[in-house]
């Protein structure tokens, strides 16, 4: 099992304050560094000092880390053009030497549209623009060098595109899909995705969208095998009780509701914990940590909890 850590940083947090977790995670030697792609906070957060931007983010972090993987959970279609945001991850790939991956949804958090200007259509457009942008992204990125790309979309037509910059991992860097739509995720996941993340799902819940996201792969031929599965589960662990009831307080949380719907607990607690979405075919947790100054927290899952994992 790998564990990657995953930050919400329109909750409150600054650049300096991401490359600090960013590098803390690398010397701890998790797999990744992941952001989410907000621009408004969520709940009674202040959202001081306000938001930064997740792939002018990844591309500071891309120079200033060496070893240890960038990207998003997710990056929201209705945010970017696709051709503009083909170059931006293909440009951040090569600023990294190889190590950025694209998390890419239709979007969600209508507040945040309307809070700085973003139009934010239906779901089902909204699903619709994610097909034609995952379609015009990986056609960008996998046209042969000298060659063109066109494609005739409703809502991004490209003609006559050199297709370039062509990132740095061939043939392209993964694409991760998630969530719990039930018909058009997981079709989408089947035909585009390398990984398909599900965030803050129960075992049960985890293990029936992977059936179902395998059975989307079975209609189109593909070989559910070839994809990375994944789950993103807040982390609150502590090495007795009093120490994981302080970290739950600190980001404003029940210790057992925590244990209930997240990863909570001393690392044996967590060990078991993640054990259980191992059966059900999980191959990566990312770590959501909320409180992004206690750097002990990464530093004592690397030490308690990675090595048994």
């Amino acid at each position: 099992m790998e564990l990657r850590i995953f930050t919400e940083p329109q909750q409150g947090a600054s650049y300096d304050q991401l490359l600090t977790v960013a590098r803390c995670a690398e010397d701890a030697g998790y797999g990744a560094f992941f952001r989410s792609d907000h621009y408004l906070m969520m709940g009674e957060a202040s959202g001081e000092p306000g938001p930064t931007d997740a792939w002018t983010t990844l591309a500071g972090l891309a120079r200033e880390t060496s070893r240890i993987r960038l990207g998003t959970l997710m990056t929201a279609a209705t945010f970017r053009l696709p051709g503009p945001l083909a170059i931006t991850v293909a440009q951040v790939d090569q600023m990294s030497g190889g190590r950025v991956e694209l998390g890419i949804g239709t979007g969600w958090f209508a507040e945040e549209h309307t809070a700085y200007g973003i139009p934010f259509p239906s779901l089902a457009e909204r699903f619709d623009r994610l097909e034609e942008q995952l379609a015009v992204i990986t056609g960008l990125w996998t046209t042969p060098r000298g060659e063109r790309f066109d494609y005739d979309g409703r809502y991004y037509p490209v003609a006559d595109s050199p297709a370039l910059p062509k990132p740095v991992q061939a043939p392209r860097p993964p694409i991760l899909i998630g969530g719990t739509g039930r018909k058009r995720t997981p079709q989408l996941t089947a035909r585009y995705a390398d990984e398909f993340n599900l965030p803050f799902a129960s075992v049960a819940d985890s293990a029936a969208q992977f059936d179902r996201v395998r059975a989307a792969c079975a209609e189109i031929g593909r070989d559910p095998a070839e994809l990375c599965w994944s789950n993103a589960l807040v982390l609150c662990c502590g090495r007795d009780d009093a120490e994981v009831n302080r970290r739950a307080a600190a980001i404003g949380r029940e210790p057992e509701e925590l244990r209930a719907n997240g990863l909570a607990g001393t690392p044996a607690e967590i060990i078991d914990k993640i054990g259980r979405y191992a059966e059900i075919g999980a191959e990566r947790i990312y770590l959501q940590v909320l409180d992004l100054a206690d750097l002990d927290h990464l530093e004592l899952v690397a030490a308690e909890v990675m090595p048994k994992v």
